[in-house]
C-alpha cells in the first residue's frame, strides 16, 4: 500500500515538474503578449517614445477606416474561396491516393513536399513564375490574357495568391483526409455494396459520414490559417497592387511596425483575434451538429 502511494506521489511530482514550466512558458510568451497588446490598443503608442491613454478611440476609428474595412473584405473572401477549393481538391486526391493503386507511398510523399517548404519560399517561387515564366508562355502561344503578369493587376493578383496558397495547403489536408479514410472498415464498404451503395452513393452514404470529424478539422484549420495569411502576401504581392491583396495580418504588421500606428493596429489585432475565435467556435458547433445528424 505504501509503495503504491509512493508511486502515485512520484507520478504527481513528475507531472507537475513537466506541466508547470510549460504553463509558465506559455503564459510568458503567449498570454502576457496578448495582455500587453490589449494594453497598447488603449493608447496612441507609435512603437517608440512616449504615449497616452486614449481609451476606446482606436476601436471606434477602426470601424470608419476604409483601409481596414477593405482588408477585412479581401481576407474573408480569400479565406472562403481557398477553404472551399483546398478541401474539394484535397478530398478528391485523398480518395485517389487511398484507392488500390501502385506506388501509393511515393505519391503521398510527393504530394506532401509543398508543405515542407516555407510560405516565403513558395511565394518567391510563384512570384518568379507569374512575373517571368507565365508571361513568356503566354506570348509564345499568343495569349493576351497570359502575356502580362497576374500580379500586375488588382483584378488578377488575388487569383495568383489563391493558386499559390492553395497549392501549398493541399498537402496537409490531403494527409488528414487519408488518415480519416483509413479508419473506415473495409467490411462496411462490403455491406454497403450488398445494399447497392456504389460509386457516388458509396461516398455520400458511407465514406463522407464516417470521415466527417476529419472534414471538421480541415475546415476549421483551413479557415483559421487562410484568415491569417501573411507569408505568401509578403513574398508574392506585398499587399498590392493598389492594396488589393492587403490581408488583415499584413496590415497589422505593416501599419504597426513600420507605419507608426502600433497602438491602433494592436486594437485591430484584438478585434481580429475575437473574430477568428467566434468563427472557429461557430464552425465547431455547426459541423459538430452535422456529425451527429450523419
Amino acid at each position: 500500500m505504501n509503495m503504491r502511494k509512493v508511486s502515485i506521489n512520484n507520478r504527481s511530482k513528475t507531472f507537475l515538474a513537466i506541466t508547470i514550466p510549460i504553463v509558465l512558458l506559455f503564459f510568458t510568451f503567449n498570454t502576457m503578449a496578448v495582455i500587453q497588446g490589449f494594453g497598447y490598443s488603449l493608447t496612441n503608442f507609435r512603437g517608440f517614445g512616449s504615449f497616452q491613454f486614449v481609451g476606446l478611440r482606436n476601436y471606434i476609428d477602426l470601424f470608419s477606416d476604409s483601409r481596414v474595412i477593405n482588408s477585412y473584405i479581401f481576407t474573408f473572401g480569400f479565406a472562403i474561396v481557398c477553404t472551399i477549393l483546398v478541401n474539394v481538391i484535397s478530398l478528391i486526391l485523398a480518395l485517389g491516393l487511398n484507392s488500390k493503386i501502385r506506388a501509393k507511398g511515393a505519391l503521398r510523399a510527393i504530394y506532401f513536399l509543398p508543405n515542407i517548404l516555407g510560405g516565403l519560399v513558395i511565394g518567391y517561387v510563384f512570384n518568379f513564375f507569374f512575373t517571368y515564366i507565365l508571361p513568356a508562355i503566354g506570348k509564345a502561344v499568343g495569349s493576351g490574357a497570359l502575356s502580362n503578369s497576374l500580379l500586375a493587376s488588382p483584378k488578377t493578383a488575388w487569383f495568383a495568391l489563391v493558386i499559390c496558397v492553395s497549392w501549398q495547403s493541399i498537402a496537409m489536408n490531403t494527409l488528414i483526409y487519408i488518415s480519416g479514410l483509413q479508419t473506415v472498415p473495409e467490411d462496411v464498404y462490403e455491406a454497403g455494396e450488398i445494399d447497392g451503395a456504389v460509386g457516388f452513393k458509396k461516398f455520400k452514404n458511407i465514406t463522407f459520414p464516417l470521415i466527417m470529424p476529419f472534414f471538421t478539422i480541415n475546415m476549421v484549420l483551413c479557415m483559421k490559417n487562410f484568415l491569417m495569411v501573411f507569408d505568401q502576401i509578403v513574398s508574392l504581392t506585398g499587399g498590392g497592387p493598389a492594396r488589393s491583396t492587403e490581408s488583415i495580418s499584413y496590415l497589422i504588421y505593416n501599419g504597426g511596425l513600420s507605419g507608426g500606428a502600433f497602438g491602433y493596429q494592436s486594437a485591430n489585432a484584438v478585434i481580429f483575434f475575437i473574430v477568428i475565435l467566434i468563427i472557429s467556435v461557430f464552425q465547431l458547433k455547426f459541423l459538430g451538429k452535422k456529425e451527429e445528424q450523419l
